[in-house]
């Protein structure tokens, strides 16, 4: 199955965190980083052939996978992620120190300056002006993206990824506050799609901001439900929720707090590496045990974080240990445990991972014991 723009922005994001925290060296990391970057180049070039642009003023797919990887974060960042205490950027738009990043910079700047051409002659391509104005974000021009969204909005008044967008970067002008306008146009965009994502961390966002805390738990809380199983997103969307039910003083749900986890909810057993793949992995490679609905949506219900030098190692997964308050493992009729070995670290799955998993139990289940006996996309 091809990988989704939104899979793609994770598995690229998680990298670059494993690679900034020093887990992986620049030689893993440029290793890991090419196959997704040649995946995004894939991704927009299926989209320019719905769009075509004249044979003259097509990039090179070189230049296009530059720019790809240069405004992909943005589909999802932005000032929702700083408008609470623990909610972060996770780009920067400074131009960078390292002659690698410099030249990277410098393709993308060019590839804006071909797009922008184009679309003098184009000016009816929504989809254009959306990377366009993407693209300045990125390259801190944001006064120029402005005038991009506003015209990729003109063009598309109901889609909301084109309205986020926008409203993000009109908080931005404003300092990284939520403004009336950024506001109403947030507001648009979940009108046309109300569980949008980035719309629903910026509606929540605006209402912490202006101390509404209920309304941004609502909207976080909806934003948790439709992220993706396993996302990196999640600890910090986790921890902005409880910072917001403090501040007012709202009741947390009881899979919240392990002392109120519902005990014949839990799951326990055994996880043990098959011997065939011991030569594999290596003992501090990243171990995920995590249960999941057996029917319905794949969010983790409980997640266990471990090494492989802890295997095999005896496990319990329990409410404490949801992801979300509307998913946890008490709610489920029958879950499927799986573990999974992660060289990099990340979340998402990836093909040459190790894995395992159970078969369909009900919460409450002891002794169910996964034995990691496959290669992942094998």
């Amino acid at each position: 199955m091809t990988a989704s723009l939104a899979d793609l922005r994770s598995q690229l994001q998680t990298l670059a965190a494993q690679h900034r925290a020093g887990r992986l060296d620049e030689a893993q990391y440029t290793q890991a980083r090419a196959p997704l970057e040649r995946a995004l180049a894939d991704l927009v070039l299926a989209d320019e052939a719905a769009t075509p642009m004249a044979p003259t003023a097509r990039p090179s797919r070189g230049l296009l996978a530059a720019l790809t990887v240069g405004v992909l974060v943005i589909a999802t960042a932005g000032y929702a992620w700083k408008g609470s205490p623990t909610l972060k950027p996770v780009i920067a738009t400074a131009p960078a120190a390292d002659p690698e990043e410099q030249a990277a910079r410098q393709q993308i700047e060019g590839m804006v300056g071909k797009l922008a051409e184009r679309l003098k002659e184009k000016p009816d391509d929504p989809t254009g002006w959306l990377m366009l104005g993407r693209s300045y974000t990125v390259l801190g021009r944001n006064d120029e993206a402005l005038g991009a969204y506003e015209k990729a909005v003109a063009l598309r008044p109901n889609d909301a990824t084109a309205l986020a967008d926008y409203a993000d970067a009109v908080a931005v002008k404003s300092g990284g506050h939520a403004t009336p306008q950024s506001d109403a146009l947030v507001a648009r965009a979940l009108a046309a799609e109300p569980t949008h994502l980035k719309s629903l961390a910026l509606a929540g966002t605006s209402a912490f901001e202006r101390g509404d805390f209920a309304t941004a738990v609502r909207h976080w809380e909806k934003m948790a439900q439709g992220l993706p199983a396993d996302s990196p997103d999640m600890p910090r969307l986790q921890a902005s929720l409880d910072e917001a039910r403090r501040r007012g003083g709202l009741a947390a749900p009881a899979a919240a707090a392990s002392a109120t986890a519902v005990a014949g909810a839990s799951i326990t057993g055994t996880v043990t590496l098959a011997p065939a793949l011991a030569a594999k992995a290596s003992p501090t490679d990243t171990v995920f045990i995590y249960a999941r609905a057996a029917q319905g949506p794949r969010m983790p219900l409980a997640v266990i974080r471990a090494q492989v030098k802890d295997l095999p190692m005896n496990y319990k997964l329990d409410d404490s240990m949801a992801m979300s308050p509307a998913a946890k493992l008490s709610g489920a009729a029958q879950v499927v445990v799986s573990a999974r070995i992660s060289k990099s670290g990340n979340a998402i799955p990836q093909a040459g991972d190790l894995a395992g998993e159970s078969a369909p139990v009900a919460p409450g289940a002891r002794g169910v014991a996964i034995t990691i006996s496959a290669a992942v996309g094998s």
